[in-house]
């Protein structure tokens, strides 16, 4: 009986916690995932596939670092930027991020009114519409009902999975590719380092640092509770790269096979998923790609105005009213507003400025973990929870690689790569 009630227990605990770390991987595979992860299985087939395994590996190492912080100081990241590092810095940080942050929401936005246009629904109405929905989710909403909400939602992402069974793509090329690095040529073209910037970005997205940090130490989860924290966090992560694997591999296997190379709006996309669904693709990647838009749509701003308040003392949470935190809820309507405001400009290439925000975000990246990796290892920060040697190992590497990339993809443009 014992053995029985010690489950009993770790189970409930399990529950207790999950949320931050799960959610918050699987928001990345949000519209703009969505976008990058088609476009690069479209564009060059299974030849990205070998970016997911080290992806999985640093996201893994990156959420747990903020899982980990957050349960042992207490704070959010922002606000141990600023205690540590002083307000001036943690300024030009803020101001960084709310750009990158900004180009993310309008990139949601896009998700919205490319998904609903499939039904013969004009922007116009669709995106005012869903942005009031979005701002009364969070606004309306006590913390624990809104987080029930994002955790269904993510769990639609199956559906790709079962595309990708159904779309019969080549299982054994799909698997070799995962594990063999590209050819030198493909390195060489600015086209495809671009996705591979994308990709990163997408997956390890700076804002996700500050959004998990902060709720965590939100939903209240101490040292006693981080270990059971931590499978929340290592279980989302694993979930969101499988998702996103199946996203290529699907495109690679249906776009990609049938000469379909350029994903310019949410029609061609929606192609990938004829096998599963048929006549009614259109309909399954609508749905799809509209929950997950609105899904991150309320996570971005949400991730923005915690990042702003914590770096600059004011009160910040959803479990707050309005007149508690209103720099917080105003911060986010604003965001809310001027992202869906931007959508609304007529001809737009909604595809590309989504892709275009993941690039930024890998470019970005390598900024914030720089600070992470330095407040993870003061002693007098995390005592006896710093850094292993791995991880930070891990993470060192990463930050140098995508330093890295971003250098060689300039240079390709430079030099005229193709």
């Amino acid at each position: 009986m014992r053995p029985l009630r010690r489950w009993k227990t770790r189970i409930l605990l399990f529950f207790a916690v999950v949320g931050p770390g799960f959610i918050t991987a699987n928001v990345d595979n949000d519209a703009n995932g969505i976008w990058t992860y088609s476009s690069a299985g479209a564009q060059f087939g299974y030849h990205l596939l070998w970016t997911i395994l080290p992806t999985l590996i640093a996201l893994i190492v990156v959420q747990e670092m903020s899982a980990r912080m957050g349960a042992v100081t207490g704070k959010g990241l922002s606000d141990l930027i600023r205690e540590e590092f002083g307000l001036r810095i943690t300024f030009f940080m803020m101001l960084g991020l709310i750009l990158t942050n900004f180009g993310n929401i309008v990139g949601e936005f896009a998700g919205i009114a490319g998904s609903l246009e499939l039904f013969g629904l004009s922007k116009y109405k669709t995106v005012p519409i869903c942005a009031l929905i979005v701002w009364l989710i969070v606004v309306k909403g006590q913390y624990k009902s809104v987080e029930k909400i994002f955790l269904v939602a993510s769990f639609f992402y199956v559906t790709y999975i079962a595309g990708g069974f159904l779309a019969r793509p080549e299982w054994t090329e799909a698997m070799v590719a995962t594990v063999r690095l590209p050819e030198h040529g493909l390195l060489r073209q600015s086209s495809y380092l671009y996705l591979v910037i994308g990709l990163v970005g997408t997956t390890i997205a700076p804002w996700m640092q500050f959004y998990l940090q902060a709720s965590i130490v939100e939903k209240g989860v101490t040292r006693r509770q981080y270990r059971t924290s931590r499978i929340d966090v290592i279980a989302g992560c694993i979930f969101a790269v499988i998702v996103a694997w199946f996203i290529v591999v699907v495109c690679a296997a249906t776009l990609y096979v049938h000469g379909y190379h350029t994903v310019a709006n949410a029609k061609d996309a929606a192609q990938a998923l004829r096998p599963l669904a048929g006549d009614y693709a259109y309909i399954l990647f609508a749905m799809g790609l509209f929950n997950a838009s609105l899904f991150a749509a309320s996570i971005l701003p949400l991730s923005t105005a915690y990042t702003v308040c914590e770096g600059l003392g004011f009160e910040s949470g959803v479990g707050k009213k309005f007149g508690e935190a209103p720099l917080f809820y105003w911060l986010y309507t604003v965001l809310i507003v001027a992202g869906a405001g931007v959508i609304l400009t007529p001809n737009l290439p909604l595809v590309k400025i989504s892709i275009l925000s993941q690039v930024v975000n890998g470019v970005v990246l390598p900024f914030v973990l720089i600070f992470m990796l330095l407040l993870v290892n003061k002693k007098s920060l995390m005592g006896e929870h710093v850094n292993s040697r791995l991880f930070n190992v891990i993470a060192w590497v990463t930050t140098v690689l995508m330093i890295g990339l971003t250098v060689a993809w300039f240079w390709t443009l430079r030099g005229g790569g193709g």
